[in-house]
């Protein structure tokens, strides 16, 4: 099992400049992937930039969103935005992508809420059309250059739909950022939609835990803010899901082996740089 961490882009009122070192230090310390979380009514850094400016930081790290609210989009932004940072990044982003639940995240003009799957099926379609090259409505040339590839998606999410649409557009799933066991049970209902879409082998599993090593009650509050317009309920699963400190950490890590997932990202709930060699010498 892989070993990621997250980028603290959605930190309360994180210092941006801090991506790019965060990005580079993860980078040297082995680290498969860099993640990205994503909200938009929020005072943290938008997914997009985090990660471009992890892309521009680094050269062989994996880069991945875990996951982005992409209904909250138009379509063809968000496709062209999201082929230029794999390409500046040299084809190492994985786009993982899900309806989002929280209303105040949409606040473009005609992209509410309301049927956010029904447009994200059709939006996957716009995705694909605009990284092969193609002239969409409205433009008068494609509009990323040629050689674009097709972005890899992977899918976050619980409902049926979300299970379905990962087996058909996706190349695995995103597991929730709540206790393993929890887990767990989204990680089966992915395997099953895989096989009932006649799909060969098994999706790429990618599990994320939020951690901390520095001052855990201040990491806890953090990650509470970031969920507290899901209700009270969504926050206490969130909390118990954190891991605090290293033995939390070597639990989790043991947990989701076990679960035979192929990567592990690790969330701080600290805007700290500290806290990127402190785990590595955790996990490593």
């Amino acid at each position: 099992m892989k070993i990621g961490i997250g980028l603290p882009n959605q930190v309360p009122d994180m210092r941006p400049s801090i991506i790019p070192a965060w990005a580079s230090q993860a980078e040297r310390a082995g680290f498969s992937s860099l993640g990205s979380i994503g909200r938009v009514s929020y005072p943290g850094l938008m997914d997009t930039v985090a990660l471009a400016a992890a892309a521009g930081a680094t050269s062989t790290i994996g880069l991945i969103s875990h996951i982005m609210i992409a209904p909250a989009w138009p379509a063809v932004l968000l496709a062209k935005e999201v082929a230029g940072i794999d390409a500046v990044s040299g084809d190492r982003l994985t786009l993982g992508i899900s309806v989002g639940g929280r209303s105040d995240d949409f606040l473009v003009d005609g992209l509410g809420p309301r049927d956010r799957g029904k447009r994200l099926d059709r939006d996957l379609e716009v995705y694909r059309s605009v990284w092969r090259g193609e002239v969409v409505d409205g433009a008068s040339n494609p509009l990323v250059p040629t050689g674009t590839r097709d972005v890899p998606l992977m899918f976050g999410g619980s409902s049926p739909a979300s299970f379905e649409r990962m087996a058909r557009w996706g190349e695995g799933y995103i597991g929730p950022s709540v206790p393993v066991g929890m887990a767990a049970q989204m990680f089966d209902a992915a395997g099953s939609a895989w096989k009932k879409a006649g799909r060969e082998g098994s999706p790429r599993l990618v599990a994320i835990a939020y951690y901390v090593f520095g001052d855990a009650e201040r990491g806890r509050a953090n990650v509470r803010h970031y969920y507290g317009a899901s209700g009270e309920q969504v926050v206490d699963i969130v909390d118990s899901g954190i891991c605090a400190g290293p033995d939390a950490v070597r639990d989790a890590v043991r947990a989701y082996a076990e679960l035979e997932v192929d990567e592990l990202i690790f969330i701080p709930a600290l805007a700290d740089i500290h806290e990127v060699g402190r785990l590595a010498e955790v996990v490593r």
